[in-house]
């Protein structure tokens, strides 16, 4: 059986690595500089570079479980996630930070039905979509609206994060929640304004927020505690 992995290794080192040395180079002797803090889900059809047309070095990514923004209290234990945030505001100084939730998500579907007993892990983790769940059955459209709130309570929390509400009303930091459609391959952006998501064929921004505490356009106030 041909190691497709390692046919991959060999094809970015011959074909795609030619193209861009110089880039590579520039960033290993200027450093990066990335102006963007990617939270994704860690979901394998959620492609940031593919969303924002980004090159490398323009993106800090954080990929996890459901694209969950641990509270700042560290209630929920240390973890890998705050660290990056927190040297992604005050050492790189990014200039955005973008969460970045999806259409069809594992982790919000499983928030809902629960997960394996052996998974002790993911089952404290799912905890964080606890505030973003809904008292109905998961329908498809009560999980296309979990998801979409899922993302606006990680805004909120984000806010707790003292460097991050700093830089935020100093005007240096700005935050973007997103919802990509996979099968309409569409991001809608939230507009904390209309208390909505909209897609961005539409929208007039790339996303505003937050507002908290986030009230929804049928007046259900949304806060994480």
């Amino acid at each position: 059986m041909p190691d497709d992995l390692l046919l991959r290794l060999r094809d970015f080192h011959s074909d795609y690595f030619p193209l861009h040395q110089q880039r590579f180079q520039d960033l290993v002797a200027q450093g990066q500089h990335p102006k963007t803090l990617f939270i994704g889900c860690s979901d394998s059809r959620l492609v940031p570079y593919l969303l924002t047309g980004a090159a490398p070095g323009e993106l800090f990514l954080v990929r996890n479980v459901g694209a969950f923004v641990p509270p700042y209290d560290q209630s929920h234990g240390l973890h890998g996630t705050m660290a990056a945030i927190e040297f992604a505001v005050l050492s790189l100084k990014v200039e955005r930070i973008i969460v970045c939730g999806h259409s069809h998500c594992g982790a919000i579907r499983t928030a809902y039905e629960g997960a394996p007993d052996e998974a002790v892990a993911l089952k404290a983790w799912l905890k964080l979509a606890d505030e973003a769940l809904l008292p109905v059955q998961p329908s498809a459209e009560a999980l296309r609206r979990t998801e979409q709130r899922a993302v606006v309570l990680q805004l909120e929390r984000l806010m707790d994060y003292p460097m991050v509400r700093r830089a935020a009303e100093a005007g240096q930091l700005s935050l973007h929640g997103w919802h990509y459609v996979i099968e309409e391959g569409e991001v809608h952006v939230f507009d904390a304004a209309q208390g909505a998501f909209v897609p961005a064929s539409l929208a007039s921004h790339s996303g505003t927020g937050p507002y908290p505490p986030y009230v929804e356009h049928d007046g259900q106030i949304l806060s994480d505690g």
